[in-house]
């Protein structure tokens, strides 16, 4: 059988899942972790056995046997660093969302790894949940019909919102709609989007920051379908990082209903009250399987290094993602409609 061996750059929340995903795969031979942080690297290094371990990711850069690097480090910023780093030292690189913080930035990575024959992916594992994979399907092989309209609206708690704003300035339209706007943006190609405008609300972070609380999104398509996203980070304190999904398709001979809201298994308790188990965005360990979509996205990429296939998330579909969710932005900033493609692509970019 053939194997890879692979490194670990932030084996955080979304890094640790990551990094046990690949201690059991069978394609990989030897693991290597990079946290800056000792308490979390002796923590995911006890749970995965890995050959090597360094705060320090360019080591494992520096070691010519490593063949992937998955990135999943904090803040969001250093994601293009990395990732150039990474793709100029030879190896395939899997990155969390998103894939930089400018369309320039963006551009230029995936151009290294084009030049270099490497694969470059990002994190849109909503993509590997059955419930999604079905709209896909349907709308693919035309059960409903020509799409009309698609919603997707998403909220996480406050607690995760914390977490997020926290470490970034960047939007819920960028953290958080843009998964949901890769989605849809996968299940309609090859229409593209031509329009986006937005609204943002900010009542609760407001008190403290700049950062909205909600952001809702609208984009046509080139056919004239439509988009509409929400995404939030208010909800009450509750069961850790939950996230509710609620997903409607109109199409000319059909229409599909998705209940992603987690609510059909509730445990509840004396100690801690209603819960709500496997109902994070990446998916949690439940005894001896992973209950969640990261796990077989990590399998998938390692998979498509083994095999030579063709990656799930395309580095041009990411940069679609970007541009729509920064257009949204600019929206949002300037109370307008924004035309696709724009015309600067440096973003984000200020209002006029």
């Amino acid at each position: 059988m053939k194997q890879i061996n692979v490194g670990i750059i932030g084996p955080g929340w979304c890094g640790g899942i990551r990094a046990n995903a690949c201690a059991i795969n069978p394609h990989v031979d030897e693991l290597h972790l990079a946290e800056i942080r000792p308490e979390r690297l002796a923590e995911v290094a006890a749970e995965t056995n890995p050959i090597s371990t360094t705060d320090d990711y360019h080591e494992i850069l520096a070691n010519d046997s490593v063949n992937a690097i998955f990135i999943s480090a904090t803040p969001e910023s250093t994601h293009y660093p990395m990732i150039r780093d990474s793709l100029l030292a030879e190896k395939h690189v899997f990155v969390e969302k998103p894939i930089s913080s400018t369309m320039e930035e963006a551009d230029e990575v995936i151009s290294i790894a084009e030049q270099k024959n490497l694969k470059l992916s990002v994190g849109y594992s909503q993509r590997f949940k059955p419930k999604f994979a079905f709209v896909h399907k349907a709308l693919k092989d035309g059960s409903i019909g020509e799409p009309v309209t698609c919603l997707v609206s998403r909220n996480v708690t406050r607690e995760l919102g914390d977490k997020i704003t926290g470490r970034t300035k960047m939007s819920p339209a960028a953290m958080e709609a843009t998964h949901d706007l890769d989605f849809l943006l996968w299940c309609l190609r090859p229409r593209k989007p031509v329009r986006v405008y937005s609204q943002q609300s900010g009542k609760l972070f407001a008190r403290d920051s700049d950062t909205p609380d909600h952001q809702w999104i609208m984009v046509t398509m080139d056919d004239g379908t439509t988009i509409t996203v929400g995404a939030g980070w208010i909800l009450p304190l509750g069961y850790k990082n939950y996230s509710q999904c609620w997903i409607e398709v109109v199409g000319t001979d059909g229409a599909l209903t998705i209940d992603d809201t987690h609510k059909e298994v509730q445990f509840n308790t004396v100690g801690s009250g209603i819960q709500y188990p496997m109902s994070t965005m990446p998916g949690e360990p439940v005894d001896h399987v992973f209950a969640g979509p990261m796990k077989a996205e990590t399998d998938h990429f390692i998979e498509s290094i083994i095999y030579d296939r063709p990656v799930m998330v395309k580095p041009s579909e990411a940069r679609e993602v970007m541009d729509v969710y920064v257009a949204a932005d600019l929206s949002a900033e300037r109370g307008e409609p924004v035309l696709l493609p724009r015309n600067d692509t440096s973003g984000p970019i200020e209002a006029e």
